[in-house]
């Protein structure tokens, strides 16, 4: 038996003016250049554990043309790209190739991809991949593979990914996760944690192992941390930076706010060889993010803190990327001017800004369908970040997309970045 591990590969972007301006600024480019090569560490972890008997290959598409028959393949994609998943998966059927498709969107919108596949997996796909890969072999494929029912997926016994599978020189990142979920629960949040909300962690030495394949594999090779919030668990993380200094790489990764208020952990961090933290501030200002955080309402609890902790952060030699949102309820016309000030004012390194989106399954699509908000369901093309899918509450879509792209022609001027760089190498200098 052959079975591919299909990524649907890409960055996607319906307002092709935006993205043409956005790719203009050599920084956007960059990183959108990286996030594109990250491979799908969901379909490499399934193939890891795939009975050895079976012939597998991963292979990231755009389109199917070049591509081996496959007695069965299995689909990844996101919701902006499940459209064309579709459309992959009707061509493969045709050739009689069975499709399985799993992942965040297959999750979040069940009764829409059913419809396209043969069999469907819902939750983590460790859980059910030997039922799905026993009844692939016994010809009795079953429409739905839901392994919610069966509690979350102990991460102690996380299999190897099939790093090998990658073709060298291909990636100029990879992936490793740490952790899955996460303790906070904000509204708009399409990670992990829609896949299974309890947040638990990897023991460090599974992680280990896995970064040591990738070095046997790839030469000097940077690792993304694939986790919703790395550092939630702070006891977890400074093992896993303790150990991790042993093995000189340079890695980037995802977490929250809170870092900040651990110097230990910031050192060993940086002995660890972090380059950069990912931070969803989301908004400078606390009444914007009144409601955001669905447990305790965190975030507006700390953002009176922000622009210290960024300080913090970066005078340990880490850089801050802090991600922002436009058109969160309550944002006028000043909120791009608000998130500008604040990146001057804390000397942040670096800068995300995305629009509010509310993808299909999440509290925020749920709410704002009952508010008659989304401008079109079934637009699940228009779910990347950069596209606008909803009426904001104080704004026309008109208002919000002007107000956006003048921001972002501030943020990303070659001269701002460079402003924004040579403030972070002087803040290392006056360090104790």
């Amino acid at each position: 038996m052959k079975l591919g591990f299909i990524a649907v590969s890409g960055l996607r972007l319906c307002d092709a003016p935006l993205l043409e301006l956005g790719l203009s600024f050599p920084d956007v480019a960059n990183r959108a250049r990286e996030i594109q090569a990250l491979p799908s560490l969901g379909l490499l972890t399934l193939a890891g554990m795939t009975p050895p008997d079976i012939e597998v290959e991963y292979h990231e598409v755009r389109d199917l043309d070049g591509l081996p028959h496959f007695d069965a393949v299995a689909l990844s994609t996101l919701t902006a790209t499940a459209k064309e998943a579709y459309r992959m998966a009707a061509r493969f059927r045709a050739m009689g190739t069975k499709v399985i498709l799993g992942g965040l969107h297959a999750t979040l919108a069940p009764d829409e991809a059913a419809r396209h596949v043969d069999a469907l997996v819902i939750g983590e796909g460790e859980v059910v991949w030997p039922k799905v890969i026993e009844d692939l072999r016994n010809h009795r494929l079953q429409p739905i593979y839901d392994a919610r029912p069966h509690g979350p997926f102990d991460l102690a016994k996380s299999p190897m990914p099939r790093f090998d599978l990658l073709k060298p020189d291909r990636y100029p990142r990879f992936t490793v996760q740490t952790q899955r979920g996460c303790p906070l629960a904000c509204e708009f949040c399409a990670a992990s944690m829609r896949l299974s909300p309890k947040f638990r962690v990897k023991p460090v030495e599974r992680v280990i192992a896995e970064v040591r394949r990738i070095k046997e594999l790839f030469r000097r090779p940077f690792i993304e941390f694939a986790d919703d919030n790395t550092f939630a668990d702070k006891s977890h993380g400074k093992e896993l930076m303790r150990a991790l200094a042993k093995e000189r790489i340079r890695w980037f990764t995802e977490t929250d706010v809170s870092v900040a208020d651990d110097g230990e952990l910031l050192a060993l961090m940086r002995r660890a060889g972090c380059r950069q933290v990912l931070i969803g501030f989301e908004s400078p200002r606390a009444d914007r993010l009144d409601g955001i955080e669905l447990k305790s309402n965190w975030k507006s609890r700390r953002a009176g803190r922000y622009i210290e902790a960024v300080r913090t952060i970066q005078r340990h030699g880490i850089t801050v990327n802090g991600c922002f949102i436009v058109g969160l309820d309550g944002d006028e016309q000043d909120c791009f001017e608000g998130i500008a000030e604040f990146v001057r004012e804390s000397g942040l390194y670096d800068v995300q800004v995305t629009f509010l989106t509310p993808f299909p399954g999440t509290p925020l699509w749920e709410r704002l369908k009952r508010e008659g908000r989304l401008l079109d369901e079934s637009a699940t093309e228009r779910a990347t970040l950069f596209d606008i899918n909803f009426q904001p509450d104080r704004m026309t879509p008109a208002q919000l997309r002007e107000g956006f792209e003048n921001l972002i022609r501030k943020l990303y001027d070659p001269d701002a970045v460079a402003t924004r760089e040579r403030r972070f190498r002087e803040g290392i200098a006056r360090r104790p």
